[in-house]
């Protein structure tokens, strides 16, 4: 098998995750060749000038292997034409995790030239299998014309890594500063609905400048970009953890919300939009709580609710969701699902592969 990816450490963030971790797997039970664009030391993506190079280095790499793969595992809908080099279109294995599919709901010139690029996509291919992360990243895989798809939930390797204690007042949100996750909404519309004392945390990456202004809240602190056992510690600080991704006009959408299954994972209390992916990564009542997208009533009320719960009441919940989250969010179990998709595709394949 030959695996494609331009999201590879030490670039961080939750495909370069998804890479890492599936391919490590894979190789325990599968001849594995990785063609991976590696990140920049400080953490962030690789530069425009790699990219543009990286398709050369996975057709050098493919015409240097002794045998051509059998299959071709492709992280990501920009690669695609990757899969061209497959020996037969049926078996080329791709992966959608929510914006490589839903950028063409952006419009404008950029958004209708990268739908074009992936409906060409779909017809050169018309024979490989879409790997999505939620339902919502499926449909959009089939708005571009990718049929052949099954859904795969993500994981995560964060846990609890400090004990039970009293939380803070301090709610945190963590993510990138862009519209639809929803942070100047929650401030401009929630934040001065609840009691003085709590405040609220933001940790992550400055991308929108317009999301950018609620940073300059009273009971705002931007904690900058965490590492993960920061950000692990944080989770399981906070009074919660929130979501409050918006359903925007464009058709945008969270892929998956990797944040909610780390932060359950941490022992954080999720509260997050019901749209998008988020939809399927908090288990409602289990993981976590799901709540409209865009309802402020309904988010202050649901705070005040987590600020009035007993200790006992706390800690209880906190530990039904990890003992789920153990399960539900694992590696294993996304590894022992795409493992099940390669054997339906190319059962005679993945036999000889294994033995």
């Amino acid at each position: 098998m030959l695996f494609v990816t331009r999201k590879w450490a030490p670039a961080m963030g939750g495909m370069e995750t998804y890479c890492l971790r599936l391919t490590e797997e894979l190789a325990k039970t599968h001849r594995l060749e990785i063609a991976a664009l590696p990140g920049n030391a400080d953490g962030s993506p690789p530069s425009a000038v790699a990219l543009l190079w990286f398709p050369f280095k996975v057709l050098r790499q493919w015409m240097a292997l002794s045998d051509a793969p059998d299959v071709i595992h492709v992280a990501d809908m920009a690669l695609w034409p990757a899969g061209l080099l497959a020996r037969k279109r049926n078996r080329v294995i791709l992966s959608a995790h929510g914006t490589d599919v839903s950028y063409p709901r952006r419009g404008g010139i950029r958004g209708r030239l990268y739908g074009a690029y992936l409906k060409l996509g779909s017809k050169l291919l018309p024979d490989a299998r879409v790997i999505a992360n939620s339902s919502a990243t499926e449909a959009a895989c089939h708005e571009n014309g990718w049929q052949r798809t099954a859904i795969v939930a993500l994981a995560t390797d964060i846990s609890r890594i400090t004990p039970s204690s009293p939380p803070r007042r301090t709610i945190l949100f963590a993510g990138r500063l862009v519209r639809r996750k929803g942070l100047r909404w929650f401030v401009e519309n929630v934040l001065d609905r609840l009691p003085a004392h709590i405040t609220l945390e933001v940790a992550g990456t400055r991308w929108d400048a317009a999301e950018e202004t609620a940073l300059d809240h009273r009971r705002v602190r931007y904690l900058g970009k965490l590492d993960p056992e920061g950000l692990a510690e944080a989770y399981g600080a906070a009074l919660c953890v929130v979501l409050p991704n918006l359903e925007l006009a464009n058709g945008e959408f969270e892929g998956f919300g990797l944040i909610a299954c780390e932060a359950a994972s941490a022992g954080g209390i999720v509260l997050a939009a019901d749209c998008g992916g988020l939809s399927e990564a908090v288990i409602g009542g289990e993981t976590g709580f799901l709540l409209p997208s865009g309802d402020a009533d309904a988010w202050a009320d649901k705070i005040a609710d987590l600020n009035a719960w007993s200790p006992e009441a706390r800690a209880g919940f906190i530990g039904r969701s990890i003992a789920a989250s153990a399960t539900y969010y694992s590696w294993g179990r996304v590894v022992r699902e795409t493992a099940a998709l390669y054997r339906n595709e190319f059962e005679p394949t993945t036999q000889r592969a294994e033995n």
